[in-house]
């Protein structure tokens, strides 16, 4: 194990831990907010990976490519809140993970109709596909900077809208306390609207900015909900700081221990044997780090209940 070796996957925990804030933060909006459990966010998150990587090869440009995923992916959001996340808001919690997870069912057969079985090839934009050497001696993705980039940017932009503007105190008032912010003349309706379509602009975005570097395949959205909801669990229900942390956390835990427990089994098991075990117990360090903060904060990092 080699200093360069850990700065780069250090950096690669970072960046998806990055993307895996920018599907949390829509999860931790949503169900913080609006106490809506939406378990179909993965589903959106997986429109964003399509839709940007069929674009991307048809007109050839990145940019114009992940513009229209996330606006091809808000316009399937509005629909999906029209036409049943609406019937869903004053419904309990188990209703509402029955329902959505319908919708994953369905999306996942649309997408197989319209796209087939095989995973889609999303390239990586001509420009950033070589390295860019951060320190001597340590070549790393630019493809991987950018993403980096990006999720600061708007983890930063997301926490001046919630924290500091009118619309983010808004936002706050008719989720502390409803009748009272609509007796202020506040539209808590239109408000929650927005909520739900910003946090599926975002899961579009970390769809779009994943694909060229995972599979963009059927299920994707489900196997990366599942972290994101750790995160949710860990950073603070409602809390857009705590989804930070805690997706930085599970970044970094995640992408390490696929990359060293190996590394370390190998010392006293067989290869193939380290090489199999070696990504499970790394899963396991994740749900571990849930259950360490969970025993001593309860309510999460920095839960906004709280």
């Amino acid at each position: 194990m080699t200093g360069i070796l850990f700065l780069e996957q250090l950096l690669n925990g970072l960046g998806f831990g990055l993307m895996l804030f920018l599907l949390a933060a829509g999860l931790t909006l949503v169900f913080g907010i609006m106490d809506v459990l939406n378990l179909a966010h993965g589903s959106l998150f997986m429109s964003g990976a399509y839709v940007a990587a069929q674009a991307h090869q048809q007109s050839g440009s990145f940019v114009a490519a992940i513009l229209l995923a996330v606006l091809v992916t808000v316009i399937v959001a509005a629909l999906l809140e029209f036409l049943l996340m609406r019937q869903l808001y004053k419904r309990d919690h188990l209703a509402q993970v029955l329902a959505t997870f319908g919708v994953i069912l369905v999306a996942d057969d649309l997408v197989k109709m319209i796209w087939g079985p095989s995973p889609v090839m999303a390239p990586t934009p001509a420009a950033l596909s070589g390295p860019i050497e951060i320190i001597d001696g340590l070549p790393y993705p630019a493809y991987r900077l950018v993403i980096l980039g990006a999720g600061v940017l708007v983890a930063l932009a997301l926490y001046l809208l919630v924290n500091h503007t009118r619309v983010g105190m808004r936002v706050r008032a008719g989720a502390s306390d409803r009748p009272m912010a609509e007796l202020m003349g506040v539209h808590v309706g239109r408000i929650f609207n927005g909520v739900f379509l910003l946090g599926a602009a975002l899961a579009a975005l970390a769809g779009a900015l994943m694909g060229p570097i995972v599979a963009v395949q059927v299920g994707m959205g489900e196997q990366i909900l599942i972290p994101a909801l750790v995160v949710l669990v860990i950073g603070g229900i409602g809390s857009v700081r705590g989804a930070f942390v805690a997706a930085l956390l599970v970044g970094l835990v995640d992408t390490i221990g696929r990359a060293f427990l190996p590394m370390l089994l190998r010392a006293t098991l067989p290869p193939a044997t380290a090489a199999d075990l070696g990504p499970l117990f790394a899963e396991v360090a994740m749900y571990a780090l849930m259950v360490v903060v969970l025993i001593f904060r309860p309510s999460g990092l920095f839960s906004a209940r709280a």
